[in-house]
């Protein structure tokens, strides 16, 4: 019973929008990508903009840099930056990228 419980939170964390946004936002400073990627994730200097970016391009551009993968001779930071995430966090920092809107 125990174990059933456990494998649904994570589900049910995700389900619920106020807490991807909070939880996203939260790693979204912690791991200081706005530093480079701007506050609202408009984009800085070389760093690209990630507002108005789809779900989907975000999970596989986190998931690419966590395996390594880069487009950019700057590029290899980012990777670092996307190793420190589980599955469970990339997941939510891409969700949570995809609600942020052109400030």
């Amino acid at each position: 019973m125990i174990k059933k419980i456990i494998l649904i939170l994570p589900i049910v964390l995700l389900a619920n929008d106020n807490n991807i946004t909070k939880v996203g936002e939260k790693l979204y400073i912690e791991n200081s990508c706005n530093s480079c990627h701007g506050n609202y994730g408009e984009g800085m200097g070389l760093a690209p903009k990630l507002v108005g970016q789809k779900e989907e391009f975000l999970l596989k551009r986190l998931k690419e840099l966590q395996q390594g993968t880069t487009r950019t001779p700057f590029g290899d930071e980012m990777v670092s930056f996307a190793k420190l995430l589980d599955s469970n966090q990339t997941t939510i920092m891409a969700k949570y990228l995809s609600t942020l809107e052109n400030r």
